[in-house]
């Protein structure tokens, strides 16, 4: 009975893994008024399609906890409440910040109102206009009121996120984008948009605001509409101008006659990309060795040729598994010592999936040194790896018997050495002269 019962707890967990769409699980917090929860069925519909599980709350309700003993109770949050102004205790710009330090996604709806959502988008380099001024453009020429807006993804937005070119409906306010390189611009304004005061918002605000940032601070495509953010611990956050966005309303809606929208794919594109379905890897190994052996040492020596593999997958959230991947082509190892000695690409290996690995001499200096990998590339997963190793000079019978560049010294020293040797030869086998006898009885007589 008990291993039978452990064969049904297996197939539950395999069934689930099977189901399972996100690299990091599939439990969903929504955070919605329920008087506009059908006004989304379209988009949480989808997701319940896709093996998520949807837990619904209101933004005041206390349970269930988006938090629960120190760990995350939901591997990804979506704020659909853009317009209240007050949350739960556990709803905070705090919370958020700490939902993404356990590694849970969120999606984040705003809102032409200042709410606790607006004050925290600073916080991850979004530069909000005054409340009240909402984005706005009068072409092309349409039925439509001017705050809601026609706009064609080009090749400036994320086209590695966006399976669609379609045409999107939006209606909400813009972002100015500030210089963190971890920022992820998803769709921008229409070149012809501008953030204007037809919300009841200020002309005053609209015009102190823009001379802070500079001319053109709230018009043209250098603004942002949707935006997502990659911490370093790859927890993702999507910043959305506008909670209409996904609607079943403008979902529904033609932007001209016969052409539909692209809201709904769109909508799935960005849950994809923020709950890690796409554009996610992972180093699943590293080794590091000699040439010509097949184990890694504790050591090196100067100047050894070394030899770098790492092994690389991508998720697939239609079979829910890794596989290797081979695509990368601007990949780089560094090898440093506080700065890098060594920066050389880290190219494929063709015949081997997922593998890369490059070969290079060891620098002439010794010292503790680090193989290192830092990989960060817009709306992709971030790739970091370290692996520490010393190098060491070479032993006392490690160097080589003669030396090459010391050819000039041996021939000196060996041409002393000869010299010397046939000068005392000479010296020593020379004739020695006798004094003459004549000469010595003259001495003698003196």
């Amino acid at each position: 009975m008990l291993s039978l019962r452990r064969l049904l707890i297996l197939a539950t967990g395999l069934a689930s893994l099977v189901s399972a769409r996100s690299s990091t699980g599939n439990s969903v917090l929504v955070v919605v008024e329920p008087k506009r929860q059908d006004d989304f069925s379209i988009f949480f519909e989808g997701l319940k399609d896709q093996g998520y599980e949807l837990t619904f709350r209101a933004p005041k309700d206390e349970k269930p906890a988006i938090i629960e003993y120190d760990e995350a109770a939901f591997a990804h949050v979506v704020l659909f409440a853009s317009e209240t102004k007050n949350f739960a205790q556990d709803i905070t710009p705090q919370s958020l910040v700490s939902l993404l330090d356990l590694k849970t996604n969120l999606i984040v709806a705003l809102s032409t109102k200042q709410t606790p959502l607006s004050l925290l988008a600073p916080e991850f380099s979004l530069i909000l206009p005054p409340p009240g001024t909402p984005l706005i453009s009068y072409l092309p020429k349409r039925d439509e009121p001017a705050s809601l807006i026609p706009i064609l993804p080009t090749k400036k937005d994320a086209t590695q996120i966006l399976s669609s070119q379609a045409p999107i409906w939006f209606s909400g306010v813009p972002q100015a984008l500030g210089s963190n390189p971890l920022l992820v611009p998803i769709l921008h304004a229409p070149a012809e948009s501008f953030a204007s005061e037809v919300d009841g918002g200020s002309a005053d605000a609209l015009v102190d605001s823009a001379e802070k940032g500079g001319e053109g601070l709230w018009a043209g495509s250098q603004l942002s509409v949707v935006t997502g953010f990659q911490s370093l611990n790859g927890a993702r956050v999507t910043w959305v101008g506008g909670v209409d966005l996904f609607t079943d309303e403008l979902a529904q809606k033609e932007i001209s006659k016969g052409v539909k929208s692209g809201n709904a794919q769109f909508a799935r594109d960005v849950a994809a990309w923020t709950f890690q379905e796409s554009l996610v890897l992972r180093i699943d190994k590293t080794e590091h060795r000699r040439v010509n052996t097949t184990g890694p040492s504790e050591q090196y020596t100067t100047n050894d040729e070394l030899v770098f593999d790492a092994y690389i997958s991508n998720y697939n959230p239609k079979q829910g598994t890794w596989e290797p991947y081979s695509d990368l082509k601007d990949l780089q190892l560094e090898f440093t010592m506080l700065d890098p000695h060594i920066r050389t690409a880290l190219p494929p290996v063709r015949g081997v999936p997922g593998k890369y690995s490059v070969t290079f001499r060891a620098p002439d200096r010794h010292g503790v040194f680090k193989f290192v990998i830092d990989y960060k590339r817009k709306g992709w997963t971030h790739l970091h790896s370290s692996t520490t190793v010393p190098i060491v000079p070479p032993r006392h019978d490690g160097y080589p018997r003669f030396l090459s560049a010391a050819w000039p010294y041996y021939a000196g020293a060996i041409s002393t050495s000869v010299a010397f040797f046939l000068f005392s030869a000479i010296w020593l086998a020379g004739e020695v002269r006798e004094p003459s006898k004549r000469s010595g009885k003259a001495a003698k007589t003196e």
